[in-house]
């Protein structure tokens, strides 16, 4: 059985599908204080707890022959962590160690880590790989990358055996329609645009205008989220495979392409046939021109290549909202 901390969450409800539809068995424990009940797979065991809780972690690995765990349950908004950093810091970097701990305790050795490219900070080259210096600049990405120095630690005194995503720009919704993206609050930007199109916002704001880019605004890496999930059942796959082998790698999972945010309006334009109303802004302190990842690691090692590009993004993140336009509490 395979345990999905955070399973629950916009990415973890799409990495539970994709597991069962890979015939694991799956064991979720969500707090819910960011995930949607609703987001679960029905075929998945649930269980309500904390990350941080011995006593939950306990019961579960008392109960269930867990073979590996996948840990997506952080806080990742990043305004929220520069303000209130203690949060960040007591659930993803404390949190995380006690659900290490635990696992240790029980022999359970392969980890798969939920991490962001938020742990580049502002890199100063046009496509990041994993070679690329860390410098995160927010408590969120410096949580995340103090995990991932942990995880190497552990590695090494104790055999954890480990692989580490880092995500550029998730997106998308998984092709049954059944579940999608809904954050409150909402800080992406496709579902921004979504929303302002179904009426649920005025307008869009753009921040700013006069970036070294084309068209003067960000260019980012957008992921679909079940190219997320399906690079996890990769890592999943190769963990399980190796035999005692040592395994600790990183990867970065994007598409390896990057497109602005006006090329990002226009083409949700395109698939709602809708017109948005764009409010032209000042620059937001921290926004890096440029952020495109190179998977071409993660291609090599593992066999694994996006298959949805923008178009197909946003039509299924579109195929979610307009369905659902209450997100999961309709």
């Amino acid at each position: 059985m395979i345990l999905v901390v955070g399973g629950a969450g916009y990415i973890g409800s799409h990495a539970v599908k994709e597991l069962i539809r890979e015939e694991h068995q799956v064991v979720v424990l969500d707090n819910l204080s960011t995930g949607h009940r609703g987001a679960i797979d029905e075929r998945a065991i649930s269980v309500q707890g904390n990350l941080g809780n011995e006593n939950d972690l306990e019961s579960i690995f008392k109960q269930y022959p867990i073979k590996a765990v996948m840990h997506f349950a952080a806080n990742s908004l990043v305004g929220e962590s520069v303000t209130d950093p203690l949060k960040y810091y007591e659930n993803n970097v404390a949190g995380t160690l006690t659900l290490l701990k635990v696992m240790m305790r029980y022999e359970i050795k392969k980890f798969i880590f939920s991490s962001t490219a938020a742990t580049y900070g502002i890199p100063n080259v046009e496509l990041i790989t994993e070679d690329t210096p860390t410098n995160p600049i927010n408590p969120y990405g410096r949580s995340k990358l103090m995990i991932e120095q942990i995880l190497a630690d552990f590695a090494n005194a104790y055999q954890l055996q480990y692989v580490v995503l880092r995500y550029f720009n998730a997106a998308g919704a998984d092709e049954s329609g059944k579940i999608g993206e809904d954050h409150n609050p909402e800080t992406h930007l496709i579902p921004i645009i979504l929303e302002h199109l179904l009426g649920k916002r005025e307008t869009i704001s753009v921040f700013g205008t006069d970036y070294p880019t084309p068209d003067g605004t960000c260019i980012r890496d957008y992921i679909h989220v079940t190219d997320l999930a399906a690079a996890h059942i990769l890592a999943l796959d190769s963990l399980l495979q190796t035999h005692g082998k040592l395994i600790s790698e990183t990867y970065n999972l994007g598409n390896g392409e990057g497109y602005s945010v006006n090329e990002v309006i226009k083409k949700c334009e395109e698939v709602t046939g809708r017109k948005a109303e764009i409010r032209y802004t000042e620059r937001r302190a921290g926004d890096p021109a440029i952020l495109v990842a190179s998977s071409q690691k993660a291609e090599n090692d593992m066999g694994w290549k996006p298959a949805y590009k923008l178009e197909e993004i946003v039509r299924t993140a579109w195929q979610w909202r307009r369905d659902n336009i209450d997100g999961y509490s309709k």
